[in-house]
């Protein structure tokens, strides 16, 4: 693990115009996960999902993020939290699955708690040391961004800024995207690997020929904006295709033919167009494997069902392609000949490179703290 911490700083370090991708082990090994784990991911802000999934008082869904149940809830008083999916007597997840309920019943010893968290009842509990008040539900901290909902499971953890990201995105108006889709399932990769494949366009002609190429082909991909925390790219549409959905008023001509795609670190990936937006949510489980949310929303009413469900089988098969992709090269990352590679160019896997950097500095911090 020291040689691939070392490793990961020996590269970033490279010139702007050598850049190399990482070697193997920085994928397959479980020590390196468990690092990550303690570190980078442990402090980073996570996307959840979407906040229209709860759009409702009572309304909830639950994750695991890491070794964390959260439960994901609106209260009563409209505030999203997310609070531990752990009861305070033994332990028992008090939900599964997604819902709605005026009150959350662990299904062991039946305490029940309100949707604030609070301790409302616990039978025969009646020993001088019980203290119905000190049994709140652990609440972690939460933030709300365009639409999304992300927690981090650091205690007092800062809040988030991406000014230049919030720019590209204003445009869009991606608060504004209501929800059509959500799916999830677990994939035989890397979560880096995940990141770095959906923010390059490099593979695109050659792994999507007949989703994506026509629309989005590798040699019109160009790098957009990047900061401590995320990067992006646009896949540009080719002159002769039309506009996909109109979408906010205040898009350009140039933005309404683009599919601009953005990385939030470190487990948050878009694709953002006028009218659909697609976030994959990627929860690491181990070295070899994570579980993706993917979300659909479109702008307003702006595609119809029809148009819906068609979109909702091309991202299926989308997402096919490149797991099929993902999952056999997790195996040949263990290989020895599984060497640090050079990168293509900014517009192509500048992306990967920023991730690099990221990925770097975040070691580097967790090291001095």
């Amino acid at each position: 693990m020291t040689y691939l911490r070392d490793k990961l700083q020996t590269l970033a370090a490279l010139p702007a115009d050598r850049p190399m991708g990482m070697p193997g082990g920085f994928y397959t090994s479980q020590d390196q996960f468990e690092h990550e784990a303690r570190t980078v991911l442990r402090a980073g802000w996570h996307c959840l999902g979407r906040v229209d999934e709860i759009p409702e008082p009572g309304d909830f869904f639950t994750a695991q993020l890491l070794n964390e149940p959260l439960l994901v809830v609106r209260g009563d008083d409209d505030t999203v939290r997310v609070l531990a999916n752990v009861c305070r007597h033994r332990s028992m997840p008090l939900a599964e699955g997604r819902g709605s309920t005026r009150r959350f019943v662990c299904s062991y010893h039946a305490w029940t708690y309100g949707r604030d968290g609070a301790l409302l009842r616990a039978p025969r509990m009646e020993n001088a040391g019980f203290d119905a008040k000190s049994c709140k539900l652990p609440e972690h901290a939460v933030q709300l961004w365009n639409g999304f909902i992300y927690v981090n499971l650091t205690p007092d953890a800062a809040p988030f800024e991406h000014p230049e990201l919030d720019a590209m995105l204003s445009p869009y108006e991606t608060e504004e995207f209501r929800l059509v889709h959500v799916a999830e399932e677990d994939w035989h990769t890397n979560w880096k690997c995940l990141v770095e494949n959906f923010m390059e366009g490099y593979h695109l002609s050659v792994v999507h020929p007949q989703t994506l190429h026509g629309y989005t082909p590798s040699g019109l991909c160009r790098k957009l904006v990047q900061g401590s925390g995320y990067t992006s790219y646009s896949a540009n549409y080719p002159d002769n295709i039309t506009p996909r959905g109109d979408g906010a008023a205040g898009l350009s001509a140039e933005e309404r033919k683009r599919s601009s795609l953005f990385a939030k670190f470190p487990t948050q990936v878009a694709s953002q167009a006028a009218s659909l937006l697609v976030s994959l949510c990627i929860f690491p489980i181990n070295a070899n494997q994570i579980r993706v949310k993917w979300t659909m929303s479109t702008y307003r009413d702006d595609l119809d069902l029809d148009t819906i469900q068609q979109r909702i089988a091309l991202w299926e098969e989308v997402n096919r392609e490149d797991r099929e992709k993902l999952e056999r090269m997790q195996v040949a990352l263990n290989s020895a000949h599984a060497v640090e590679g050079p990168l293509a160019g900014d517009d192509y896997e500048g992306t990967i490179r920023d991730f690099q950097i990221w990925l770097a500095q975040q070691d580097a911090t967790s090291s001095s703290a």
